[in-house]
């Protein structure tokens, strides 16, 4: 049974165990001290009676291991070496070591002897509010089930993260939506410009097929109503026309005025060739 003074949630609760070693010299720490988030041990209460002769030598451990590493957290060695048996009642005072130290304790002896009627205590203390969820009553309990807890206003940086991700993805599908609808619409435009023309194309061959077709009716029309020319309607007389006259030696001459005009024209005709290409 663990010995503990009464409390209240708002004081250091201080306390002894049990005879660690009624149940032998080796003991499990975690059913010796009360299982307290905080709790710290401040000293180590023993005794025992040392069984032994004079003239042998005899050691005693009382010790507990390191629970977070290598070692021992506490060891106190009883030289009784050269000594008679006698008891040994004895106070270690502990520098607030935390439970989470502590494991297993024991009495060790060393050399000729025995141990008897070994008694282990430790004294420790704890705050009840070390956890504040161990008790309503502890400052800076929280409700876990009230609505400010279940609806916290907090903002979750990946959250925003994830939010800003979203909306530059949006924007960016919108961006490319407005560009592919300006493409559509820039071909539509040249559709339809190349549609126009080319009605434009088919109304002046129509007209011309029109004129065509009309120039034929009316000459059809005139031929029936015998409104044509006599000269319309008469052959010329035929025959053959003679070879005019020749050089002797059957050479046209050179015409110097055809020449000029000719070698004119080709340049006048160089010269247009050569603004088209400086226009472009």
């Amino acid at each position: 049974m663990l010995v503990c003074s009464s409390y209240s949630s708002s004081e250091e609760v201080f306390g002894t165990t049990n005879n660690a070693a009624q149940f032998g010299y080796n003991w499990v720490m975690t059913n010796v001290l009360p299982q307290q988030a905080g709790l710290r041990v401040n000293g180590v209460i023993y005794q025992y009676t040392a069984v032994k002769e004079t003239q042998d030598d005899m050691l005693v451990h009382v010790q507990n291991e390191n629970a977070r590493g290598p070692g021992y957290i506490f060891r106190e060695t009883d030289d009784w070496s050269g000594l008679p048996g006698n008891t040994i009642n004895k106070l270690v005072p502990i520098n607030m070591i935390d439970i989470s130290y502590w494991g297993n304790g024991s009495i060790e002896v060393e050399g000729t002897g025995a141990v008897e009627d070994a008694e282990v205590i430790y004294s420790y203390q704890y705050d009840p509010c070390f956890d504040p969820q161990s008790d309503p009553n502890c400052p800076g309990y929280v409700d876990l089930f009230s609505i400010e807890v279940m609806n916290p206003d907090i903002t979750d940086p990946l959250d925003e993260e994830y939010v800003q991700a979203e909306l530059d993805r949006k924007a960016n599908m919108k961006a490319q939506e407005e560009e592919e609808r300006e493409e559509a619409r820039k071909k539509a435009l040249a559709n339809k410009t190349v549609e126009k023309n080319l009605e434009s194309i088919l109304g002046i061959v129509k007209e011309l097929d029109m004129f065509s077709s009309q120039a034929l009716l009316q000459h059809d029309l005139l031929v029936n109503l015998n409104l044509l020319p006599n000269s319309y309607q008469v052959a010329l007389k035929g025959g053959v026309y003679p070879d005019g006259q020749m050089p002797p030696d059957g050479k046209l001459p050179s015409n110097k005025n055809g020449l000029r005009l000719g070698m004119g024209s080709q340049i006048l005709h160089d010269k247009l060739v050569e603004l088209q290409y400086e226009k472009k």
